[in-house]
């Protein structure tokens, strides 16, 4: 396009975010470990065909693939996955043990050697088919999840042990939901986290630590059935044994903000070294909320250090933070500047540590430094992608935290505010910017604040961008994730309304021209919005949810009755998922719509988008083939950007004509 300079000459701007840019080699990288030296993480390849790989940077500064060509580590269970590897150090070399996501079963490589099989095939007896997730060593002791698939559809769950012969043990089973199984240092109790449903991770789990001497059975220390109390990320310093909770630490203010937060307990053995009880050690509650929804397997938020210290990463207002605990001082900010996606891990043999880093304002990289450093001192061990050549600070968006009041329940209400780039590779703007409202998906998600090419498509071409942390987004409290119970599809609409109209009336947007996008169970909220407010001129639905009665017959095992506590319980409350169902009152929305859907979608089916935009006179659906819930291929994310670009372009040149 040709844009017209403040001093009246005109340029040729090529917008720096283009689909080529999308499309090229860029690496995503996932939980990083240190082990005995190594930095390990999992990195994907889109130039590989999407393969997936356990990296590992040497203490000497080398890296390595240690895992073959042949390997695709990963794990479907839940869908999201997650945890699909871990490692060890035998003394001579790096094993890493995985879960094939193309072979299934679990397979050990040594060093990026040719994979060995663990535990046999995927499929057992009978026809049972086997997953494995969130695998953790102790030693050379290997524990993990193993979920078993009936062939009627029936899946049991449960915590085992592989053997080095490939045996697996039986440790747990009973409960609908395990997660983050860990073996204490002398390998005599597991803990880990269990639930049940209606429940999800986030509403209601339990700490359990198990004797596996069988001495003292199973006890729960935290939470469990019935405490409305959300414990996760359990790891042991000793024989102290860490979680995060939101439940009420003792003597708490009686105005607590209830955030996950560490807890502490001690265990202490009788005379005999026989009984242990454990003792509740108390800790000061975090500066921020230490945790993130339990969606994958293989998160980490919080580890220990030594003399008790505790490392951490948290999110405060909306945007992440670093944090460490020492007994004698408390809580301070550390690592500023740099913005973990995981706690950051030390690395044996020095002060260093290692994050994946996320900035606002450059590619994610795999960073290494100290905690104390300046930027200056880090190093960046492997960059996922690099910026053209030519592209200033100026040409990049970075959030604004915005708050808004709220008129009753727990407030204020967040969003991430970006305004349009104005750099030499952007698109000028002419008075007030176009607006896009983000709206992610869950509920139970969050704005991130990361460089992201969802937000810079939109600004580099002079749009501005609204990314709303409505009420159900993690990262400010249990009350604030806990206020859309019940009320998904009111309040959340209600709140991206809020935050749009707020932007308006700083005057900071072009109120003629405001569109909404959303993705998952923000579809839902992008065609309620459009049904009930006359802010938005159109909408997009990415993989949207339409229509809440057959989300509950159709979805998977793991938001099976997710709904329950979102809606209302199924299927007292049928009538509710009735009312809140775009399906059910198509003729309310008038504004035009987009549909993106993929035809593998195993959340929310394709059938959604069918059903209700062949009601709507004034949209259109593009379907994606292979694709499933949360787009994946590089070529379908920049087709989908350039398709839903040119619907909102078409619906600002209809207005203004």
């Amino acid at each position: 396009m040709t844009a017209r300079c403040s001093s009246g000459s005109s340029r040729v701007v090529h917008p720096w975010v283009t689909p080529a840019l999308m499309t090229r080699k860029t690496r995503n990288f996932a939980e990083i470990r240190a082990v005995e030296g190594w930095v390990l993480w999992q990195e994907s390849r889109p130039d590989e065909q999407g393969r997936s790989v356990i990296v590992g940077r040497a203490p000497d500064g080398s890296l390595h693939d240690l895992t073959p060509p042949d390997a695709q580590p990963g794990t479907e269970m839940h869908v999201y996955g997650g945890g699909a590897w871990a490692a060890m150090y035998d003394g001579t070399a790096i094993h890493v043990v995985f879960s094939d996501k193309k072979r299934g079963g679990l397979w050990r490589s040594v060093q990026g050697g040719e994979a060995q099989p663990v535990c046999g095939a995927a499929y057992g007896e009978g026809g049972i088919a086997y997953s494995y997730a969130d695998l953790a060593f102790q030693g050379e002791r290997l524990v993990c999840v193993r979920e078993a698939e009936h062939p009627d559809g029936v899946i049991h769950a449960e915590l085992v042990e592989v053997m080095p012969s490939g045996v697996v043990c039986s440790l747990q089973s009973g409960a609908d939901f395990y997660m983050a199984p860990r073996l204490s240092p002398d390998g005599r109790f597991l803990a880990f986290i269990a639930w049940q449903n209606p429940h999800m991770p986030w509403t209601e789990t339990g700490l359990y630590v198990q004797d596996l001497t069988g001495a003292q059975g199973t006890m729960c220390l935290a939470g469990g059935a019935g405490q409305a109390c959300s414990v996760m990320g359990p790891f042991w310093a000793g024989e102290r044994l860490y979680a995060l909770s939101d439940g009420v630490p003792e003597h708490a203010a009686a105005d607590y903000n209830r955030h996950w937060t560490p807890i502490a307990f001690e265990a202490k053995a009788d005379a005999a070294g026989e009984e242990v009880t454990w003792q509740p050690q108390p800790l000061p509650p975090a500066p921020a909320e230490i945790g993130l929804p339990a969606w994958v397997f293989g998160q980490s938020c919080c580890a220990a250090l030594p003399e008790g210290q505790l490392l951490a990463r948290g999110v405060r207002h909306g945007v992440p933070v670093t944090l460490l605990y020492h007994p004698q001082t408390g809580w301070k900010d550390v690592l500023i500047g740099a913005v973990p996606d995981d706690v950051p891990v030390p690395v044996e043999g020095g002060r260093d540590f290692a994050w994946l880093n996320s900035p606002p304002d450059a590619p994610p990289c795999v960073m290494m430094g100290s905690l104390e450093s300046e930027i200056e001192g880090r190093i960046c061990v492997r960059q996922a992608w690099a910026l053209p050549d030519g592209v200033t600070p100026a040409d990049i968006a970075v959030p604004e935290t915005v708050s808004f009041p709220v008129e009753e329940g727990p407030g204020p209400l967040y969003a991430q505010f970006y305004r349009p780039a104005q750099g030499p590779h952007c698109e000028a703007v002419q008075g007030k910017p176009p607006l896009v409202v983000i709206v992610h998906g869950g509920p139970t998600g969050q704005a991130r604040t990361d460089l992201s090419f969802k937000v810079q498509w939109w600004t580099c071409r002079g749009f501005a961008v609204l990314d709303v942390n409505y009420r159900g987004s993690t990262g400010f409290g249990r009350a604030y994730r806990a206020a859309l119970d019940g009320r998904w599809g009111v309040l959340d609409v209600q709140d991206c309304c809020r935050a749009v109209q707020g932007v308006v009336d700083k005057g900071w947007v072009d109120p003629q021209r405001c569109v909404i996008r959303g993705s998952s169970a923000g579809g839902l909220t992008v065609l309620s919005a459009l049904a009930h407010s006359s802010l938005f001129v159109a909408g997009t639905s990415l993989y949207g949810v339409t229509d809440l009665r057959g989300l509950v017959a159709e979805t998977h095992r793991f938001e099976a009755c997710y709904l329950d506590g979102l809606i209302a319980p199924w299927p007292e409350g049928e009538a509710v998922y009735r009312a809140r169902s775009p399906l059910s009152w198509p003729e309310a929305i008038t504004a035009p719509v987009l549909f993106l859907h993929g035809d593998a979608d195993r959340v929310v089916p394709l059938s959604q988008a069918e059903a209700l935009q062949s009601q709507l006179s004034a949209s259109s659906l593009h379907i994606y083939q292979g694709e499933g819930h949360g787009f994946r291929s590089a070529e379908v994310i920049a087709e989908s950007l350039e398709r839903e670009l040119a619907f909102y372009r078409d619906v600002f040149a209809q207005a203004a004509a």
